[in-house]
C-alpha cells in the first residue's frame, strides 16, 4: 500500500479507477440505473462544478440526506471531489435528533430528497443557519428557504480539477454515532481515514477485480459507504447497492445480482437466518459474506445452509476497523489487531492495563497520523473525555488473548444498540418528557431475540392524578424521533431507582428485564411503521 497519505483521499481514488477501467461497472442499484467508473467520474465532477458555483469551498461542510441510490453517491463524491466536508445525515432523523444535527454543525448548504424536507422544516433549517436546499425531487410545498433543484446542479459543467488541492490529512466527512448521555456526536474523519478502512476492507475481504459485491447497508454508516462502497473502488470490482433491506429476499437478491461477496450485521445475519428456508439458498455464487459481529451461535448453520464462509471485524466510526478475522480464527473472535492501530485492554476504573486473558474496556491508539478520528465537531469536552490518558477509549469490553485474538464481551456504559444502530437514551427520554402526562424517563436496553442486540424499554413515572396510554406515548415519540430509537417495551413504575448522587440505575431497570406488567408493542399488534402511518388505527 502507498502510504503517501496525502494520496489516500476519495477524488485521487476514483480519477485513477476511472483512467484505468473507465467503463467497467462500478455500481448497480436496486432502485435505478448503475454507474461505470467514468460516468461516476463525469456526477462527481458535475456535482463539484455545481456546488462551486453556489460558493461551497474546500473544507466547507455540506449537510445530505438522502436515501441509498444514484443521487446519494453522487452527492458523496462530488463532495470528495470538491474537498468539501460531507455532513451525512440518518434519514430517520426527525424531531430533536434532527434539529440538533443541524444546529451543531456549521453548514449553508443541505442537500435533501423532497420526502424528509417536511421533517427539516419542522425544526427551522434557517434558524440552523442553512440558507441553501438543493432539493432531489419535486417539493410539495413552499420550503422558505432559497431552493436549487437536484436535476440542475447535475447539469452544471464539470469542475475537472478542485481550485485547492485535496489531502489525506482533510477532513471528509461528519457521521454521527449515538453517545449514551447525550444526544449523537459529529465525528470528523479523514480523507486518509476513510481511504484506508476502504483498502482494509478490499485486502482482508479479498476483493478482486472480477467480485460482484452486494449491499443493503445504509451510506450514512461508514460499513455501506467506506467498508463496501469505497472498497470496491480501491479494488477495482463491482457492488451492488440496495436501496433497503429484506432477509426473506436475501438469497434472490444474491442469485439475481451473480454477487461474490456480501456485507451483513448481526442482527440483520440473524434475521437471515431466521426466514424460511428457500432452494435459492444454495444456488447463490457468495463465498463470503462480512459481519460485525458474525453471530457465533449461527456460525455454522449459516455457512451451510448458503454453502459460503463467514468473517467478522471489529471497529467503529472513530477509529475505523481494528482486527480482522483470517483463515484459522477460532469462531466467536472478530480477529488480530491490524498493523496500522496498537490495541490494549484496561480496568475501565482506572485505566490500568489488564493481563492477557481479562475482560475490561478496549482502548485504541493509531500508528500513523490522520487515520483515526479528529474529535467530535463542536464537543470538545467529550473529545478530550474519549482521548484519556493517550488512548482512545471505546467504550466496549472485551478480551485479548495471548494467542493476540480479540473476544468482543459487552459496552461499558448505558449505549443502546438496536438493529445496527446505537441509540441515545438522553434523547428518547426528552422526547417522553415532552408529553404532558410523564413526570420522568429512562431508557434501556434489554435483550432482544438476535445475539449481541437489544430492545428499547422505557420506563416511566407519570404526573399525579394521571393515566398514559403506552401506545398514544409511542404515537407521540415517533412524531419526534426516527423509527429505530421507537420502543418496544413501556414500564410504567411509582419511582425510578436512584443512587445516593440521584442518578437512576439503570442497572437495575436493564435486570428487571421484560416480564409482566410491562406493556409490550408486539404483544399490543402495534407495528413501528403504523406509527408513522397517518391514521393508524388504535390498540
Amino acid at each position: 500500500m502507498d502510504l503517501q497519505l496525502d494520496n489516500w483521499t476519495l477524488g485521487r481514488a476514483l480519477g485513477v479507477r476511472a483512467e484505468s477501467d473507465p467503463d467497467k461497472t462500478f455500481i448497480d442499484f436496486t432502485n435505478g440505473p448503475g454507474l461505470t467508473y467514468a460516468a461516476a467520474l463525469d456526477l462527481a465532477q458535475r456535482v463539484a462544478g455545481g456546488l462551486d458555483a453556489l460558493g461551497v469551498a474546500h473544507g466547507d461542510q455540506v449537510i445530505t440526506m438522502l436515501p441509498n441510490g444514484r443521487d446519494a453517491i453522487s452527492a458523496w463524491l462530488g463532495l470528495g471531489h470538491l474537498g468539501a466536508v460531507e455532513v451525512c445525515l440518518n434519514t430517520g432523523y426527525r424531531g430533536q435528533p434532527l434539529a440538533h444535527a443541524l444546529t451543531i454543525c456549521k453548514a449553508r448548504v443541505m442537500i435533501l430528497a423532497a420526502d424528509y424536507l417536511p421533517a427539516v422544516l419542522a425544526v427551522d433549517p434557517d434558524a440552523a443557519g442553512i440558507d441553501r436546499l438543493i432539493v432531489v425531487g419535486d417539493p410539495d410545498h413552499a420550503t422558505g428557504t432559497a431552493t436549487v433543484s437536484w436535476q440542475s446542479l447535475v447539469a452544471s459543467p464539470p469542475l475537472a480539477t478542485p481550485r485547492h488541492p485535496v489531502r489525506g490529512r482533510d477532513a471528509a466527512s461528519i457521521l454521527f454515532t449515538s453517545g449514551t448521555t447525550g444526544p449523537a456526536k459529529p465525528v470528523i474523519l479523514t480523507h486518509a481515514q476513510n481511504h484506508l478502512t476502504a483498502a482494509e476492507t478490499a485486502r482482508r475481504f479479498g476483493m478482486g477485480v472480477s467480485d460482484i459485491s452486494y449491499c443493503f447497508h445504509p451510506l450514512f454508516h461508514m460499513a455501506g459507504k467506506f467498508m463496501a462502497v469505497y472498497g470496491t473502488l480501491i479494488a477495482g470490482a463491482s457492488i451492488v447497492l440496495d436501496h433497503q433491506f429484506v432477509p426473506d429476499q436475501w438469497s434472490e437478491r444474491l442469485c439475481e445480482y451473480k454477487a461474490t461477496l456480501a456485507y451483513g450485521h448481526g442482527p440483520m445475519i440473524e434475521m437471515i437466518h431466521a426466514s424460511p428456508p428457500v432452494p435459492k439458498d444454495k444456488q447463490n455464487t457468495v463465498r463470503r459474506v462480512l459481519g460485525a459481529p458474525f453471530p457465533v451461535r449461527i456460525a455454522e448453520d449459516f455457512e451451510t445452509r448458503f454453502g459460503l464462509e463467514g468473517m467478522e471485524c471489529w471497529g467503529m466510526t472513530e477509529i475505523g476497523i481494528v482486527t480482522w478475522a483470517e483463515a484459522g480464527t477460532p469462531r466467536g473472535s472478530c480477529g488480530k489487531v491490524s498493523e496500522f492501530y496498537d490495541l490494549c485492554i484496561v480496568d475501565p476504573d482506572t485505566d490500568e492495563e489488564l493481563p492477557a486473558g481479562r475482560t475490561g474496556e478496549i482502548l485504541v491508539r493509531p500508528r500513523l497520523p490522520w487515520i483515526t478520528f479528529q474529535g467530535y465537531y463542536g464537543m470538545a469536552e467529550a473529545t478530550v473525555s474519549a482521548w484519556r490518558n493517550l488512548w482512545f477509549h471505546t467504550g466496549d469490553m472485551g478480551r485479548l488473548e495471548p494467542d493476540g485474538h480479540l473476544y468482543f464481551s459487552d459496552r461499558v456504559k448505558d449505549r443502546i444498540r438496536r438493529r445496527s444502530e446505537n441509540i441515545s437514551s438522553f434523547e428518547i427520554e426528552a422526547a417522553a418528557l415532552s408529553h404532558a402526562a410523564v413526570a420522568e424517563a429512562a431508557a434501556v436496553g434489554v435483550a432482544s431475540r438476535f445475539e449481541g442486540d437489544d430492545d428499547v424499554k422505557l420506563c416511566l413515572v407519570v404526573n399525579p392524578d394521571t393515566i398514559i396510554d403506552p401506545a398514544d406515548l409511542l404515537r407521540h415519540l415517533a412524531g419526534q424521533l426516527p423509527h429505530y430509537m421507537i420502543p418496544r417495551y413501556v414500564d410504567i413504575r411509582d419511582s425510578l431507582p436512584r443512587s445516593n448522587t440521584n442518578k437512576v440505575r439503570k442497572a437495575v431497570l436493564r435486570a428487571a428485564g421484560t416480564t409482566s406488567p410491562i406493556w409490550d408493542r408486539e404483544a399490543a399488534g402495534l407495528s413501528v411503521r403504523a406509527l408513522y402511518e397517518k391514521d393508524s388505527p388504535s390498540c
